[in-house]
């Protein structure tokens, strides 16, 4: 079985005591209730041929409801999920409000079992955190990312 593949943008910001990065917190009920492993670079699944940048920008678009930054985008690589899928992901520098966002939906039966099909946000919000406060939050296979963005900001990237 082929693994699945995704890719996603994970924004950064400078501040004065260093950067922030942009994550979004899984909607629908199995996750409303958690914080730590529940945070995400925004992502999504895409199939080959489209190519994974331009899945991440529209991705992007279709979870957060906003186009997609500009600007110079620093890859990060790739990272194997858990669960067998590989994610791309590239960083970029952006000053989003959070308050802008409107979430794209899915829909899943809830509760189980009843019969009963209700829509979710993909998101049901984003936040920025310092690198340490968002290593807390985000899901274990994407802190390699984190990881990532530091060492090219480090490295006077861009």
């Amino acid at each position: 079985m082929t693994a699945k593949h995704s890719a996603g943008l994970l924004l950064y910001r400078m501040r004065a005591d260093g950067p922030e990065v942009l994550l979004a917190h899984m909607g629908g009920p199995l996750w409303a209730r958690r914080d730590a492993g529940a945070w995400s670079v925004p992502k999504g699944e895409y199939v080959p041929p489209e190519e994974a940048r331009d899945a991440a920008r529209r991705e992007f678009e279709e979870e957060l409801g906003i186009p997609p930054p500009d600007g110079p985008y620093l890859p990060l690589g790739e990272a194997r999920q858990s669960g067998g899928k590989v994610v791309t992901v590239w960083a970029v520098e952006s000053d989003l409000d959070p308050e802008r966002i409107v979430p794209g939906t899915f829909e899943m039966e809830w509760p189980r079992g009843s019969g009963t099909v209700a829509a979710f946000p993909e998101i049901d919000r984003v936040a920025w955190f310092t690198p340490a406060q968002a290593a807390e939050r985000v899901v274990k296979g994407q802190r390699v990312f984190l990881e990532r963005l530091a060492g090219r900001l480090d490295d006077g990237a861009p």
